[in-house]
């Protein structure tokens, strides 16, 4: 792709991994994009609180380059709550209380692989191994669930399950609830494994078929048969 000096500036711009800068290029320089950031320049120019911050709203992406992606886990939107979302799907910064869908996902670590469960809801370490935390919505209003649904960030999100699914082979993608297995059609399902469950929220899990679905323990299975170093799931306390 041959860029103008103009386009080149612009991708210079945005704070993300080369990988997938260089893969999202015609997104990140499509109208869709611009109308994006205008939406968010226009939320905080009207002075509302957007999480997460806008250093980590590329988070997932930036910890988990192309070529280090194992497992996809693909979450809605961020937590709106106060310095909850730092850019990784289901996952709160260190210290903050664990969110119910994150302590029942913690649970089910335990049943499926003896993991303790873990006092921390930072998943970074997670990501730091290839697993792409990656939420549909990259971004939402303080206290205003789904606000930024339908704003373009589908689109975008869309963009980064295709490249893996084209580019990749043998990853897994974790899909939770009716919302993620309906993003998550446009996998190839010969090349890659997808696990389906219903989501970890209390309302979803208790009504059974999350608990149990064995989703970690059939990933670390599948990688180790393709020959791919399995995932640590134990966080540090």
């Amino acid at each position: 792709m041959q860029l103008t000096e103009l386009e080149q500036t612009k991708l210079n711009q945005v704070r993300l991994d080369q990988s997938w800068k260089d893969s999202l290029a015609d997104f990140l320089l499509s109208p869709k994009m611009d109308e994006l950031k205008s939406f968010l320049v226009e939320e905080k120019n009207a002075d509302k609180l957007i999480y997460p911050p806008s250093s980590l709203i590329f988070n997932a992406l930036n910890t988990t380059p192309i070529a280090n992606v194992k497992v996809v886990i693909l979450g809605q939107d961020p937590y709106h709550g106060p310095d909850q979302a730092h850019g990784l799907s289901f996952s709160v910064q260190k210290g903050l209380a664990i969110p119910p869908s994150l302590r029942n996902i913690f649970h089910e670590l335990n049943t499926d692989l003896g993991i303790a469960v873990s006092r921390n809801g930072d998943l970074t370490k997670w990501a730091q191994q290839g697993v792409l935390l990656l939420n549909s919505v990259l971004t939402v209003e303080a206290g205003q669930p789904t606000s930024h649904q339908k704003r373009g960030w589908e689109d975008f999100t869309d963009q980064v399950i295709d490249v893996l699914n084209e580019s990749r082979a043998h990853i897994v993608f974790i899909l939770w609830g009716a919302y993620a297995q309906k993003k998550g059609q446009r996998i190839d399902q010969e090349k890659h494994l997808v696990l389906k469950a219903v989501h970890p929220s209390p309302l979803a899990a208790n009504r059974g078929g999350f608990f149990g679905c064995k989703a970690f323990s059939k990933t670390n299975n599948y990688l180790k048969q393709n020959g791919i170093e399995p995932i640590d799931w134990q966080l540090d306390a």
